[in-house]
């Protein structure tokens, strides 16, 4: 008994290829499209945003495999999502491609939502084997959201600099434009450089 369980629980691991951890997936399964389940419906978990509002969806990838992500919206339930069949392809509901593989472990990636509110949407990702053209390969997991007012707003976009680098000429908390401390010493150096060249032309002149 012991070890049918076992062999169960690595059975449902390893079938795990993409698991969506946030918003919280409609099922565990990802080999059907266009959500993971043959057959699958509209769950209870779902989650209510914001008009227009950028979140940020998370994923882990347990099993590597060539390729990238897509992230996709349907307004009302699942059924515009179609597969990609080679690289060029675009469709109107994707909202992020592609979004590179970066062989396994935690993804993160900000998204900006519709404007449109609806009841019955769908934030659908896809992981795209690459490995032949046209694609054959592919794993889903779907969120089942609402976009309505009094939603969670989301974090919004970055912002400049929030990755650790500077950011130039960036609004101080006062509201006016600097350049940071040394553009603030090449400016006193210029002033000094000034009044030096100042006093030589007059030290200069006949007396």
């Amino acid at each position: 008994m012991r070890t049918l369980l076992v062999l169960l629980l690595l059975s449902g691991t390893a079938s795990a290829h993409v698991t969506l951890t946030s918003p919280p997936p409609r099922t565990l399964d990802n080999k059907a499209g266009p959500c993971g389940a043959t057959g699958g419906k509209r769950g209870t978990k779902v989650t209510t945003f914001a008009p227009g509002a950028t979140i940020t969806v998370e994923w882990d990838e347990t099993v590597d495999h060539p390729g990238h992500y897509r992230i996709a919206f349907d307004d009302d339930g699942d059924d515009v999502f179609v597969n990609p069949n080679n690289p060029n392809d675009h469709f109107a509901f994707t909202l992020m491609e592609p979004i590179p593989d970066k062989a396994g472990g935690h993804y993160t990636q900000q998204i900006t939502l519709p404007t449109a509110t609806c009841a019955n949407c769908t934030l659908q990702l896809m992981q795209i084997m690459t490995t032949a053209v046209p694609y054959n390969s592919f794993y889903y997991q779907c969120a089942d959201i609402a976009i309505a007012e009094g939603g969670d707003p989301g974090g919004g976009p970055a912002e400049p600099g929030a990755d650790g680098g500077c950011a130039i000429g960036s609004k101080s908390p006062g509201g006016s434009t600097g350049s940071g401390g040394a553009g603030v010493l090449v400016a006193l150096a210029g002033l000094v450089a000034l009044r030096s060249r100042r006093r030589a032309v007059t030290a200069a002149r006949p007396r």
